[in-house]
């Protein structure tokens, strides 16, 4: 079941980072108004996603390892918090102001998962 779990994790992982350059638009436009160099932090953002998916299906994570993929999931929940206030389509799709809040708790379900693994 781990497996099963990490593999489906790590592959998520990966398919958002490769996201963040094929749509980089749809990414930068969720970084909040305040941080400079967009652009430059989703290809950085998508990079290390990439990592971690890689990582995640290839080996059995450590302890540190799940703290640094913790680490980077509350990094980046600013930008899912700025995606909700302000009602920032989903790729092409606008989400119900509901579901960009629904979406929040979320981040915190995957951090527990990536716990158990």
């Amino acid at each position: 079941m781990k497996l099963l779990l990490k593999t489906l994790l790590g592959l998520g992982f990966f398919a958002a980072g490769v996201l963040h350059f094929l749509r980089e638009p749809n990414f930068t436009k969720i970084v909040p108004s305040y941080i400079p160099f967009k652009k430059e932090i989703v290809y950085i953002s998508g990079v290390m996603e990439i990592i971690m998916g890689v990582y995640l299906i290839i080996k059995k994570p450590s302890e540190v390892a799940k703290n640094l993929i913790n680490t980077f999931l509350l990094g980046v929940f600013p930008a899912n918090i700025y995606m909700a206030r302000k009602e920032i389509p989903l790729g092409d799709k606008q989400l119900s102001k509901s579901a960009l809040y629904g979406r929040l708790p979320l981040q915190f379900v995957l951090m527990k998962l990536i716990r158990i693994l």
